[in-house]
This record gives C-alpha cells, structure tokens and sequence, in this order.
C-alpha cells in the first residue's frame, strides 16, 4: 500500500527508536520527526560536543575526540526510555576508517546496548545498492579530511565516485546554516550524464527537501542522509510503509 504524501500506510508496527545526535545538530530531529509512521517515535539522545569548530583537520579531530568521548553518555541516558533499536543521526565518524571502521563503529554501539543499530555509512551505502547505482556524485558539509573518509568508504564498496563537493562548513552547528540554494548546487556541481545517483552525507545538513524536488527534476536518484538513514531503521525493524512525498527511496523500496 502507498501512503499519501505525509501519511503511511495502516500497517505499521510501532517501534520505538533511540535517535543519537550530536548536542550541536539542528537539523535531525526536523527531518526525522517529519517520517514517522504511526505507533512509532523517535527518543533523542545527545552527544555533548564542546569542540564545534570544523575548519581545520586539527578541529575535525578534535570535534571526534569529543564524540567518542560522550556517545557512552548519550547511549546510556537514551536506553532509559527502553528504545528496541538505536538510530545514529550523525555520520562522519561512521564514514571514518572504511567498511571497517563503521563496522567497528557498529559493534561498539551494540556492545554499550544490547540493540541493533543503523549508522548513516551503512544507510547511504544501501540506499545505493537498492537503486542498483554504480557511479555516484557525492555532497557533503565537510572539509577535505572529511571528504577523504566518505570517499573512501564507498570506493572500498566498489562505488566508482565521479566526484565530490564539500560546502566546508566552519563548525557543527553551522552546518545546518547552509541554503537550500547551496545544496542544490552542490548536487548539480557533482551531476554528469554518467552519474547514476547523487549521495549526501553529514546529518545536519538539511537536504530531503532539496533532493526530493531535485531527483524529479534529474530524473535519476538524489539521496539525502537523513532520508536513508530513516529507510534503513524502518526496513531493518520490519516497518516496510512506503512514504510518499520525501523521495523515491521511501516510496519505491
């Protein structure tokens, strides 16, 4: 059954999620709580951040350094509400060291839970599959230390990557001051004939909106993170509503 746009299907099985976000990002909850299928709800728990700055290499260190350091934190208050599985709205960190660096991202999240978890590497990667995409344009808020990691995790995958942009945000939160008029032509400055489908990362940019309207336009995928990560958790708890109105990821798998 296809919902309408902003509505599901009545078959949902409600689940309850544990959304994990940096305390610097704005945009997650946003996009997310816009997706909810009945009887489902999203719980937040936040990594405190001290270090936001993002202009360097040395910054980007140290805004990790201050993830790890408080994701034990965030998890541990979280699974006071009793979720069933954990939902990372953060990305870069689960891009870091490849396939294996998620991987272990991953099993570190399960080992402080005892629950499954979906992370934004894992989501953009299967949301690549499901369209069938092999060459890929890529969109992020990061620097160049940044862009290395993301592309290759999904060089690593066998994804041929025709090219990246970073918006080189200044810091985390803003991040989520980027224009909808900047993402766009991030997308378009990474697009070609040849491109299968265009790929967002960092969680705090906010680009459902802009890739929904964008892929019509396109005619080919446009994928926001925040979007896959939320199809992913679904899929991945038997929540199978195709939502309509945020993209064809949703609507079609």
């Amino acid at each position: 059954m296809t919902a309408t746009a902003g509505s599901v299907s009545s078959i949902s099985k409600g689940r309850r999620f544990a959304l994990i976000v940096p305390s610097t990002n704005t945009s997650v909850e946003r996009e997310f709580h816009h997706i909810r299928p009945q009887d489902s709800s999203w719980h937040t728990g936040r990594i405190m951040i001290k270090a936001a700055a993002l202009d360097s290499a040395d910054a980007f260190g140290l805004f990790r350094e201050d993830l790890n350091a408080a994701l034990p934190s965030a998890l541990e208050i979280v699974m006071t509400a009793n979720p069933d599985y954990i939902v990372m709205g953060m990305s870069a960190e689960t891009f870091w060291g490849g396939v294996a660096g998620n991987a272990a991202f991953e099993q570190n999240v399960r080992e402080l839970t005892g629950l499954d978890v979906t992370t934004g590497a894992t989501a953009a990667a299967e949301a690549l599959k499901a369209f069938g995409a092999k060459k890929i344009g890529i969109v992020t808020p990061y620097q160049p230390v940044g862009d290395e990691q993301v592309v290759a995790y999904f060089t690593e995958l066998g994804f041929d990557v025709a090219g990246i942009h970073g918006l080189k945000s200044a810091s985390a939160t803003s991040i989520a001051d980027e224009t909808p008029e900047d993402i766009r032509a991030a997308f378009l400055a990474v697009d070609g004939p040849d491109v299968d489908a265009l790929i967002q990362a960092g969680t705090n940019l906010e680009a459902i909106a802009v890739a929904a309207e964008l892929e019509k336009e396109l005619g080919k995928p446009v994928i926001a993170i925040n979007l896959a990560t939320v199809w992913h958790a679904l899929r991945a708890n038997g929540i199978n509503d195709k939502i309509a109105g945020h993209g064809s990821l949703l609507e079609r798998f």
